[in-house]
C-alpha cells in the first residue's frame, strides 16, 4: 500500500552557467533513506488541464529543468510532482505529492486594482519571478518593460481611465527573494475626467522592449485590470453677464471689469483666473467674460 511521506515538493528558480532553470526541491524520508525518487514536471495547458514536459529518475532530493523556450517558456505555469520508492523494491513506493503551481514570468502585484477618482497615487509593483541572466553583456544587464493602458469597456472603448507614473520600467537581476527575482514600481492614478460615466475598467500591459534574449522575446506578461469607481465631481459656472454659480450653489453677479481669481484649489497647484471687459451700451455696467486660464 503506497504511504504518504510528506516529500514537500517546491520549485524555485535558480541561474545555472547563465541560463534559467527551476529547481525542485523536496525532503528525503526518515530515518531511512537511500531512495529513488521519480520527479514529474508538468505545466498547465489550458485551465485545469496539465501537460507532462519532462520525467526523471533521481537519487538526489532535487530536480532541475531548463526554461529552454521550448518544452518550457516564460509564462508558463509549472509543477512537480515526486514520487519515491526504496531501491530495489521500485514496486514499494510513495504516494504522488504536487508541488504548488510555480508561475515562471513577469507579473504585477496586486493582479487587480480598485481605485477611485480622488487623485490618490496607488503603488503598482511589476517583477519577474525567474532570475534576468544575459549571458556575455554583463555591462548593461536588464529587462527594459514598455507599459501601456487600454480601456476595456464594453461599449465604445474611450481613452483609458488611469494615468501612469512611467512608460517604462527596468527590471535589474539580482538575488531571488520571496516570488521577486526582480521588481520595479510604478504609481497608477485614476483619471478625474469630470464625466459621469460609471465604474470602468482598464487595464495595464507590459511588453518586453528588444531584450537580447529568445527566451525574453516571446513572453506576453499577464497583465492587470483596474476598475475605477467614479465620484461626483463639482461644478461652477461663470456665464453671460457674468452670473456665478458656485460649487456649492451659491449665486451671484459681477459686473466688474479686471482679471480675477474664479477659483483656487486648497490641496495643489491650481487656479482659474477670469478676465471680464466691459460689454454694455455706454451708460450700463455690464461686464462680459473674453479671457480665462486655467
Amino acid at each position: 500500500k503506497p504511504t504518504h511521506l510528506a516529500l514537500q515538493p517546491v520549485i524555485t528558480p535558480e541561474l545555472v552557467q547563465g541560463r534559467v532553470h527551476l529547481k525542485c526541491s523536496y525532503i528525503p524520508p526518515s530515518p531511512e533513506p537511500p531512495v529513488h525518487y521519480r520527479v514529474l514536471w508538468s505545466r498547465l495547458s489550458s485551465p485545469g488541464k496539465r501537460e507532462q514536459v519532462h520525467q526523471e529518475m533521481t537519487p538526489q532530493p532535487f530536480s532541475y529543468l531548463e526554461m529552454d523556450g521550448v518544452n518550457l517558456r516564460l509564462g508558463d505555469t509549472v509543477f512537480c510532482t515526486v514520487t519515491a520508492f526504496r531501491r530495489g523494491t521500485p514496486e514499494q513506493q510513495s504516494l504522488p505529492e504536487d508541488s504548488k503551481a510555480f508561475y515562471a514570468g513577469i507579473k504585477f502585484l496586486p493582479e487587480s486594482l480598485e481605485i477611485a477618482e480622488d487623485g490618490k497615487e496607488h503603488v503598482l509593483t511589476v517583477l519577474s519571478t525567474v532570475p534576468i541572466a544575459c549571458p556575455g553583456h554583463y555591462d548593461s544587464c536588464k529587462i527594459t518593460l514598455q507599459l501601456s493602458t487600454e480601456d476595456l469597456g464594453s461599449q465604445a472603448p474611450g481613452p483609458p481611465d488611469i494615468a501612469l507614473s512611467a512608460c517604462q520600467v527596468d527590471l535589474l537581476p539580482g538575488p531571488c527573494s520571496g516570488s521577486s527575482c526582480a521588481a520595479a514600481t510604478v504609481t497608477v492614478t485614476a483619471v478625474t475626467d469630470f464625466a459621469q460615466d460609471g465604474s470602468r475598467v482598464s487595464r495595464v500591459s507590459a511588453q518586453p522592449l528588444a531584450p537580447r534574449d529568445p527566451l525574453w522575446r516571446a513572453h506576453t506578461p499577464r497583465d492587470v485590470k483596474v476598475t475605477v469607481r467614479d465620484l461626483p465631481t463639482g461644478n461652477c459656472y461663470s456665464f453671460t453677464d457674468p452670473h456665478i454659480i458656485t460649487f456649492d450653489g451659491w449665486r451671484y453677479d459681477s459686473s466688474k471689469v479686471g482679471t480675477f481669481l474664479l477659483c483656487r484649489s486648497d490641496s495643489r497647484a491650481f487656479e482659474v483666473h477670469v478676465r471680464q471687459r466691459h460689454c454694455g451700451r455706454h451708460r450700463s455696467a455690464t461686464a462680459c467674460n473674453c479671457g480665462l486660464a486655467a
